[in-house]
């Protein structure tokens, strides 16, 4: 599902530094409101198409003007994985908040220069999927900038989502938006050359972000940004030399299910995880 919206666009005309004009209504562009994906069975279509119209319509973002809903028959049989493990790092400022992001990015094997490029078109927003950087150059790879990348075949089985629900619980995490968040992270590090991915919601009432990475896992972090702010996307992190029109095959059409439910802790210090890496 993908859910958008028309806004007019202005344009400023200055003349000697004082603002003279302003021309109205010089075009429309589009701005992404909401989206989801997932695979299910056909019996589950009917209930999960109203859960994704109900969340386009009522996203906190704005109402939308398009819904497109896409359905498809997979044939494909799913390739099965584990979820990342679950952790959360406390952070009380969105400063403090990037410095814990970069130092998990950093001791994941991705350079500054990547992490920097990563923050600043995640804050800068706009983009309808995923940014592909690479880890050590900062070369953004995914062919359409405008749209970027959606891993988009991607699933839980029944058995582990109520295992996953229940380990949530402990933690007093277990919302749609952290499991479908780690459903996302754990599909799309199970990529051979995808380092680590960072996230920041573009839901203005939605703070904690989140690191994910083969060394670490799932790191969430919460208080990255202001509560109200819409800016928010998504980075992720690739080897140097990555065939990049495969990597994107695989997250856009490699069906892709959660079979398995590793542990998920509470609040640790990012000491811990770092000297504790996952793998």
């Amino acid at each position: 599902m993908r859910a958008s919206k028309e806004v007019k666009s202005e344009k400023l005309r200055v003349k000697g530094g004082n603002l003279k004009h302003k021309t109205q209504n010089l075009k429309l562009s589009e701005i992404h409101i909401s989206g989801a994906e997932g695979l299910y069975l056909s019996s589950e279509i009917q209930r999960v198409v109203r859960k994704y119209i109900k969340r386009a319509i009522f996203h906190p973002r704005g109402r939308p003007d398009k819904i497109i809903l896409s359905i498809e028959d997979i044939k494909e049989k799913p390739k099965e994985i584990g979820t990342l493990p679950v952790r959360t790092v406390l952070s009380q400022t969105p400063s403090e908040a990037i410095d814990i992001a970069m130092k998990l990015l950093k001791a994941s094997g991705v350079s500054e220069k990547a992490i920097n490029a990563a923050i600043k078109l995640i804050k800068k927003g706009g983009l309808r999927g995923a940014s592909v950087i690479s880890a050590e150059k900062a070369e953004r790879l995914e062919p359409d900038k405008q749209r970027g990348v959606r891993a988009s075949r991607l699933g839980i089985d029944a058995s582990a989502f109520r295992l996953l629900s229940s380990r949530l619980s402990l933690h007093g995490i277990n919302t749609d938006t952290v499991k479908e968040a780690l459903i996302l992270a754990s599909t799309v590090l199970s990529y051979k050359d995808i380092i680590a991915e960072l996230c920041i919601s573009d839901d203005p009432s939605y703070t904690t972000g989140y690191i994910a990475s083969k060394e670490f896992g799932y790191v969430r972090i919460p208080k990255i940004k202001l509560k109200r702010s819409k800016t928010g996307g998504r980075a992720f992190f690739v080897r140097e030399g990555v065939d990049i029109g495969k990597c994107i095959s695989y997250l856009e059409r490699k069906p892709v299910m959660i079979n398995k439910v590793s542990p998920c802790r509470g609040i640790v210090s990012i000491d811990e995880i770092i000297n504790s890496p996952y793998k």
